[in-house]
């Protein structure tokens, strides 16, 4: 499958089926507008293209920082997993002025060669975001270019947003995030340094920087599985400042019970999230911390297992 990144309106020399989003979390309702444009594309010979941002308008327009529901790198992993081929990935600035007039005529019709457009049901467009859905049909249309609006999708009678998923992982929640990702929610970053303190308590962690610009869980222990090799292992994520030794800024440390593989320092580790276990609080010493964190592996070992049965394998297809 072929794989571009343009990072400026170059046209395509090829006619393009394309998804336009800025698409923060990658949601189920995201994914839905995704998969339209690459089966219309795959359909009619086209080229399977997202259109999106290097930020979200809000930071630009705004001043708001960023709050992102996962990293770029894991955006763009995601989108290719979909099956798209090409990702026009966008600075904000460039385009804010653009009307929505221009922005069908010279960047749809224009750059992208567009024949087919999905998008969400709440999509805008152009200058001040004036551009409907309806407007974008309406104006396409002249051009020869279809529009496909895809309905909003509910879970448990509310839209699925990603406003909502990330008030989910503000409050620990991380079960729901994950059904309306669609996927289990968490982090690929690199493992880094840390004391040494897990090693000395028979407990040695996987430690990761947690990364500016993205929304922080709520602090404390969380089941998760941490994939090594296409493997996938048990862990004991905890996330927070460390209030028992202390730390300047949240990390993320995993201990992996089972894990009695290489070290992994430098690599690109995946962890991910399926359950809370427990708030962050101090512990009166390091064994307390210890014991904790035992009874912490046994409940996670319980979840990683009930997550298993329900049809996860232990590799990568």
């Amino acid at each position: 499958m072929n794989w571009e990144i343009r990072k400026e309106l170059i046209r395509s020399e090829q006619p393009s089926s394309v998804a336009l989003g800025y698409f923060d979390g990658l949601h189920r309702g995201h994914a839905a507008v995704i998969k339209e444009a690459v089966a219309n594309g795959r359909e009619h010979g086209l080229v399977p293209t997202v259109f999106t941002l290097m930020q979200s308008p809000r930071v630009v327009l705004r001043g708001e920082k960023p709050n992102n529901i996962i990293t770029l790198d894991e955006k763009l992993g995601i989108l290719r997993s979909l099956g798209v081929e090409r990702v026009y990935l966008i600075d904000f600035g460039s385009i804010r002025h653009i009307s929505a007039e221009s922005f069908v005529s010279r960047v749809i019709c224009g750059c992208f060669n567009a024949k087919h457009i999905s998008c969400g049901f709440n999509y805008h467009f152009g200058e001040g975001a004036k551009g409907s859905g309806e407007m974008l049909e309406d104006m396409c249309r002249g051009f020869g270019i279809s529009v496909l609006a895809r309905p909003r999708v509910t879970m448990g009678g509310e839209p699925v947003s990603s406003t909502r998923i990330r008030g989910c992982i503000l409050r620990g929640d991380i079960l729901q995030a994950n059904e309306m990702l669609g996927r289990e929610y968490g982090f690929r970053l690199p493992v880094v340094h840390g004391r040494m303190l897990g090693r000395t308590l028979g407990t040695p962690t996987l430690n990761q920087e947690f990364p500016e610009g993205l929304v922080v869980p709520k602090a404390g222990a969380y089941a998760s599985y941490v994939e090594v090799d296409g493997k996938k292992y048990c862990g004991v994520t905890d996330i927070g400042v460390k209030p028992t030794v202390g730390s300047d800024r949240i990390m993320i440390e995993t201990w992996m019970p089972d894990y009695r593989g290489r070290e992994l320092y430098g690599e690109e580790i995946s962890v991910k999230l399926l359950d809370f276990i427990r708030e962050e609080k101090k512990f009166p010493d390091t064994a307390a911390l210890r014991d904790e964190i035992i009874r912490n592996g046994k409940k996670a070992d319980v979840i990683f297992q009930s997550w298993l049965k329900a049809g996860h394998t232990e590799t990568e297809e």
